[in-house]
């Protein structure tokens, strides 16, 4: 009985052998936190078609980029939010090569439902909401991150950002801000095509595209990290694939001409 049991222990582990060395060889993925929707699609897609996988984490592009240059991470891949970061990692030789782009960003103007701010692409409703009582609170990104300085811009451009400071409510992450436009906490937001895509934020407001020359473009890039891995390498290359791209276009993620 003992030695059938021995057995059964033995094949058990052989069966689950091969489970956990899969989960123990999954590369870790650094990634802009506006990717939570889109890159875990992306990442089934992955593992679907190659039976191997990789662990995404996520944070703010700027916090990631100065983990990567003080060490000790273990990333093999890093999808930035700005492609300047990338660029700072690649001078500082921590970057397999100069990368790829995945997408560039939209900025968005988000109005949840009952508001009395209107859908204004040019954003100027917004000062004049401002002034009228309409807008209390204006969610936008912190100017730390690429879709926080692009903000900005964009209102500075529509000639509101001065007026608008002091109802300005900060998210750091996409977390924060989906919490901020579904909340009832503000009358408005400007944020990425990617959050105003996700279905809670779909289900509690409207949005329409803030124009492209309000800003300057928001390219976003990834970049394998020295060392990184085959699988780490095979995910890169598949996140180029037009499966993987019509899963990041489906979330605003879209490439020069479109693709």
């Amino acid at each position: 009985m003992t030695s059938r049991r021995a057995v059964l222990q033995l094949a058990s582990a052989a069966l689950l052998a091969p489970h956990a060395v899969l989960a123990q060889a999954a590369p870790q993925v650094a990634a802009a936190s506006d990717l939570s929707e889109a890159l875990p699609l992306v990442v089934a897609a992955f593992q679907k078609q190659t039976g191997r996988s990789v662990r995404i984490v996520y944070g703010p592009t700027h916090v990631v980029a100065q983990q990567i240059q003080k060490g000790g991470t273990r990333y093999e891949m890093f999808l930035a939010a700005d492609e300047s970061y990338v660029q700072e990692l690649e001078k500082a030789g921590l970057t397999a090569d100069s990368g790829a782009l995945y997408g560039i960003g939209r900025l968005c103007l988000f109005v949840p439902k009952g508001s009395k701010v209107r859908l204004d692409a040019r954003l100027r409703d917004l000062g004049v909401a401002a002034k009228d009582g309409r807008l209390q609170r204006l969610a936008l990104f912190s100017t730390n991150g690429p879709y926080g300085r692009a903000s900005r811009d964009a209102l500075s451009r529509a000639k509101v950002w001065m007026p608008l400071q002091p109802r300005v409510a900060l998210a750091e992450n996409s977390s924060q801000m989906v919490q901020l436009i579904t909340s009832g906490a503000s009358q408005a937001a400007v944020i990425p095509l990617s959050i105003a895509s996700m279905s809670r934020a779909q289900a509690a407001g409207a949005y329409v595209l803030v124009p492209q020359t309000y800003h300057r473009p928001i390219r976003q890039r990834a970049v394998l990290l020295r060392g990184a891995s085959a699988t780490a390498e095979s995910f890169y290359r598949f996140l180029r694939s037009p499966e993987a791209r019509a899963i990041m276009r489906r979330y605003g993620f879209t490439l020069p001409g479109g693709r």
